[in-house]
């Protein structure tokens, strides 16, 4: 393990940048709820972000989140933005990029420059935020670039605070984040590896079953303080998932410092914590440091095995 691998105490792979740090405004009226919601004041700009983990012995991934097909503009902080900001700190900071599905071949090319010229380590995908069903097949090119170059897909699951008490819901639809859709892109793709994010209210059950029948599906556990996690979710950390569960917060919504806490109060084995904290999601992006603008290649990536499974 390097020096900064071993340094770290934990690697956070959900986070959302939310503020630029040319001060630009959010477009997205839903996402004005997320303060009332989860009760923070600002966002913070990925510098300040920066800072916070740093300070913490952390590594995080980060993202925006590109809806440009439901809200007719790009998100407040771009994916150039995010990569620039990160090549200057590859030491704590994973690189996400957001594109939007509907975006179709030019989303395709955008996904291949951002990994090839822009050293992304990851996407993000909001399926309600973004309203697309993951098993679209209009939406399998942008899967085969994230394939060949073995960059994880990481898919909102599940329900969502975006737009929560708006009229309507701010026009979010729940339906598009079964992780039964996603299953469908795990099969299809076995070379690509997809992170489940979120315990996925109300479909757990299928999010464990899809996590424990595909060898390259993760599943990360931000958005939820640990102290609300269901009980069979905490079963399979300590058995299925114990080598494919990895620790997301979903800063600002969630602190890192919050989640830390009620993650030492939950029924984890100890042997499987520093698992999830840490160690599955070295192996999931290789070691420290990341970022920067060094090209991609199907070779510098390897396809997480999947964990010897114990009877749950």
């Amino acid at each position: 393990m390097t020096d900064i691998a071993a340094d770290l105490i934990a690697i956070d792979v959900h986070t959302h940048v939310m503020a630029s740090v040319r001060g630009t405004e959010g477009h997205d009226t839903a996402l004005g709820s997320l303060p009332a919601v989860f009760g923070f004041d600002t966002a913070p700009t990925l510098p300040e972000m920066i800072d916070h983990y740093r300070a913490r012995r952390m590594a995080f991934a980060t993202f925006t989140v590109d809806d440009v097909a439901r809200t007719g503009a790009g998100p407040p902080v771009s994916n150039l933005e995010i990569v620039e900001i990160a090549a200057a700190h590859p030491d704590v900071v994973i690189p996400f990029g957001s594109v939007d599905p509907h975006r179709g071949a030019e989303g395709v090319r955008l996904a291949r420059d951002l990994v090839v010229d822009h050293g992304v380590r990851g996407f993000k995908f909001h399926p309600s935020q973004q309203q697309f069903f993951p098993n679209d097949r209009a939406h399998y090119p942008l899967y085969e670039v994230l394939a060949q170059h073995r960059v994880p897909a990481l898919f909102h699951t599940g329900t969502t605070g975006v737009g929560r008490g708006r009229p309507g819901g701010g026009g979010i639809r729940l339906k598009y984040s079964n992780p039964l859709f996603v299953d469908d892109v795990a099969a299809d793709f076995p070379d690509l590896p997809i992170i489940l994010a979120h315990p996925s209210f109300p479909w757990q059950d299928e999010a464990l079953a899809v996590a424990s029948h595909k060898p390259q599906v993760y599943v990360d556990l931000s958005g939820w303080s640990p102290k609300y996690f269901p009980p069979l979710l905490v079963q399979y950390l300590n058995t299925f998932l114990k080598e494919k569960a990895l620790f997301g917060s979903d800063f600002p919504l969630i602190t890192p410092d919050r989640w830390m806490h009620d993650f030492e109060q939950l029924d984890v084995k100890p042997e499987v914590q520093p698992l999830i904290l840490k160690e599955n999601a070295l192996r999931l992006f290789g070691m420290p440091p990341w970022g920067g603008r060094q090209p991609t290649h199907p070779e510098s990536q390897v396809i997480p095995r999947h964990g010897e499974e114990q009877e749950p």
